[in-house]
């Protein structure tokens, strides 16, 4: 029985990204394939309880000890935090969005969990600071994939032309990553699904948006385009699969261009380790966008995927009130 369900093309890159973060959770960070893969026919692989056994004597570090299945990684807690800032806002407030970054990571906050660089230095330089003196750019000289944590969001709920969107992600990636090749990523992976949302196919929007990728990264998703069957492992291999940009976006690119619906996307995505849930942000916000608007069996998200995410009615409610 098809038990996926289909969503206004807008809403399934919102939520599209944030069950693929929370989907990608238990095997996060596990830079095993083949360790993967075994534990992929025991115990399955998506949304799977954080446990350090899986991480043991093996590449990989184990920083989810403290969340459950369906928890979101930080990459997710960032994208649903852009949510509600939207819900409660209806607009992109600078002080306010960079208070509530403030508050929701920082000392007594609600996320408990890691915290990586860029969201460790952005919080030593707002923490000291009254709101009236937060900077416009506060985030860290750094290019991992905090960068793109808010993307879906700011994509999905955009409503103006292609040069205001990429004003807006340059304003928005500063926050947590003041870095150029950060800032390309995102505008790339932004247009990517800008693209998608205005009816693209996948593979037209990955080489329309190219011309936004910057010098170091155009070439390499050119490259990871090349290919016109799914290898992922492969791509993986010559890319890597760790928290930069310039290793994850090619392998984004990749996988949903090839891919033939978002489960497939999703499972490659974990099966070749690494940086999962990183990745596993734009990927999902790409691929929803495109499936939703498909017919067919396979159109949008798995429902039993959906009932997971332990924020589902959290975002729902968000995503309502836009």
């Amino acid at each position: 029985m098809n038990s996926n369900i289909r969503l206004e093309p807008h809403v399934a890159a919102i939520l599209g990204a944030l069950i693929a973060d929370s989907a990608s959770l238990g095997l996060h960070w596990l830079y095993d394939p083949k360790r993967i893969a075994r534990i992929e026919q025991t115990k399955g692989l998506v949304f799977l309880q954080p446990d350090a056994n899986d991480y043991a004597e093996t590449k990989g570090y184990f920083a989810h000890g403290d969340k459950m299945a369906g928890d979101s990684s930080g990459y997710g807690e960032l994208c649903l935090l852009m949510l509600r800032h939207f819900a409660e806002y209806g607009q992109f407030k600078r002080v306010e969005y960079q208070t509530g970054y403030r508050n929701h990571f920082g000392p007594g906050g609600a996320y408990t969990g890691y915290v990586d660089a860029p969201t460790r230095q952005t919080l030593q330089t707002l923490w000291p600071l009254k709101p009236e003196e937060f900077p416009e750019n506060s985030g860290a000289d750094d290019d991992q994939f905090a960068a793109l944590g808010t993307i879906p969001v700011v994509v999905a709920i955009h409503t103006g032309s292609q040069r205001a969107l990429l004003t807006k992600i340059e304003q928005v990636v500063r926050l947590t990553n003041d870095n150029d090749t950060a800032v390309a990523a995102a505008q790339y992976a932004g247009i990517v699904l800008f693209e998608v949302l205005n009816g693209k196919p996948i593979p037209q929007a990955l080489s329309a948006a190219l011309p936004h990728a910057g010098e170091k990264l155009a070439p390499l998703v050119k490259e990871a385009l090349q290919p016109r069957t799914l290898d992922s492992a492969a791509i993986a291999k010559r890319f890597g699969s760790a928290c930069h940009v310039l290793e994850g976006m090619p392998v984004i690119a990749h996988i949903a261009q090839q891919a033939p619906d978002y489960r497939t996307a999703i499972e490659e995505n974990i099966r070749i380790g690494g940086d999962s849930c990183g990745r596993g942000i734009m990927l999902g916000a790409i691929t929803a966008a495109y499936t939703s608007q498909q017919s067919g069996s396979m159109s949008s998200l798995p429902l039993e995927w959906i009932a997971r995410y332990r924020k589902l009615s959290i975002a729902a409610d968000a995503c309502a009130q836009l």
